[in-house]
């Protein structure tokens, strides 16, 4: 699934609000780091993910990678941060709740 401009835009804007909820050290991507950002995804959708600056990744390289592993979408990547977002059905929503990511 790929967002369309507009909506691509106003998860920058609920990301900007967002603390890093996974944090990449200075092994890289690790399947701890994976495991943990697909849980993340999961049960919030829109993750920030930090890298430290010891780490020998760059942002856009990390930021691809892992969103073409966990069948994620980009939504943007400032400096050492990126943001990603995964739509998950199966998260129950209600009428006039807030979005996963705000919980």
């Amino acid at each position: 699934m790929t967002l369309k401009g507009r909506d691509r835009a106003a998860l920058r804007g609920e990301a900007h609000h967002l603390s890093p909820l996974v944090h990449i050290g200075h092994q890289g991507i690790t399947p701890s780091v994976t495991n943990a950002l697909d849980d993340a995804l999961r049960t919030h959708e829109l993750v920030k993910v930090s890298l430290v600056r010891m780490a020998d990744l760059k942002a856009k390289g990390a930021a691809g990678t892992l969103a073409t592993a966990l069948g994620a979408e980009v939504i943007q990547v400032i400096g050492r941060t990126f943001t990603l977002y995964r739509h998950n059905p199966e998260l129950e929503r209600k009428a006039g709740a807030e979005p996963p990511w705000r919980a």
